[in-house]
């Protein structure tokens, strides 16, 4: 027995997505502890501490406007690295526990995986090679490449958008809710680039976050995200978004969803950019060549 579509519940968004990459961990301080310690053991530093500290008071001010709102929450996503999960215990010092409705451990919102125990001398040739051979495809011997991410972002959010879906991260009718996810530098730009579906060359554009940086996609009027609510358009610049990117986050900011190749056609552009404008155009070159073959003719 089908139910008409005006029974279904309506979708409620959360009113932000926030990702945050974690703060500075010994492996940023000195590449020999990944010599001896496997990544995802990899702890923060006291700076890193502090540095997770001061991003959940900047959190908690976005997410409570200043602290003018009185109806919003937050819920939590954290890589299993050790440093993401002591990331998320000092951001959640900023918080009253009655605001959080919800923490989840998410493996696919890991580390590149690098490889196993990470020789820094060999480290250091592979990353050059990386770069000549592009960042996005470039597979870690034994690891990853930002390609394998990908996929496992995009699985990810497929289930983030059930979460949405079944109601299951608390999004009440006279509530805001705040998703946090709190992950790694290259995951969280490859986040971006599915979410706003960004291309390849876009992506290598991107710089990485610093430690304990956020950005965030708040919900705009017409239903879409867009990083040009909250942030300046030379924020945006100092990331690496080209002048195409940053106007199609200001066109998110209002645009109503389903518009977007109709009313900001770029990315079509750039694969159809050789073909024609319009009919007329069309119609006036075959009326040219009929011309000609007249003339031709008539000589």
């Amino acid at each position: 027995m089908s139910s008409c579509s005006c029974c279904r519940p309506v979708r409620r968004l959360p009113k932000r997505i926030i990702l945050v990459r974690h703060g500075e961990s010994q492996g940023n301080l000195d590449m020999s502890a990944y010599t001896t310690t496997p990544d995802y053991k990899i702890p923060l530093t006291p700076l890193g501490i502090e540095q997770a500290r001061a991003a959940g008071e900047g959190i908690f001010g976005v997410v409570s406007d200043g602290g003018m709102a009185t109806n919003w929450k937050v819920h939590f996503y954290v890589s299993p690295y050790v440093r993401t999960r002591a990331t998320l215990r000092e951001i959640g010092r900023a918080f009253p526990k009655k605001r959080i409705i919800g923490a989840r451990e998410e493996c696919r919102v890991r580390e590149q995986d690098f490889g196993n125990f990470q020789v820094e001398d060999r480290m250091k040739v592979i990353k050059e090679t990386r770069q000549r051979f592009g960042r996005f495809f470039f597979r870690f011997p034994e690891g990853e490449s930002a390609a394998d991410v990908f996929d496992r972002v995009s699985s990810f959010m497929e289930s983030l958008w059930r979460d949405i879906d079944m109601r299951r991260l608390d999004q009440g009718e006279d509530s805001e809710t705040n998703l946090v996810i709190i992950s790694h530098g290259l995951t969280s730009r490859v986040f971006l680039m599915k979410w706003f579906k960004w291309t390849v060359d876009q992506f290598e554009r991107l710089n990485n976050f610093g430690n304990c940086e956020f950005r965030v996609m708040q919900l705009g009027p017409g239903g879409d995200y867009s990083l040009a609510i909250y942030h300046t358009k030379e924020e945006l610049e100092s990331w690496g978004l080209s002048p195409e990117m940053i106007i199609d986050q200001q066109w998110r900011a209002t645009a109503n969803r389903g518009n977007w190749n109709e009313d900001f056609p770029w990315y079509l552009n750039s694969f159809f950019d050789h073909l024609k404008d319009s009919e007329q155009n069309e119609e006036a070159e075959d009326n040219g060549n009929r011309d000609l073959q007249l003339t031709e003719h008539c000589a």
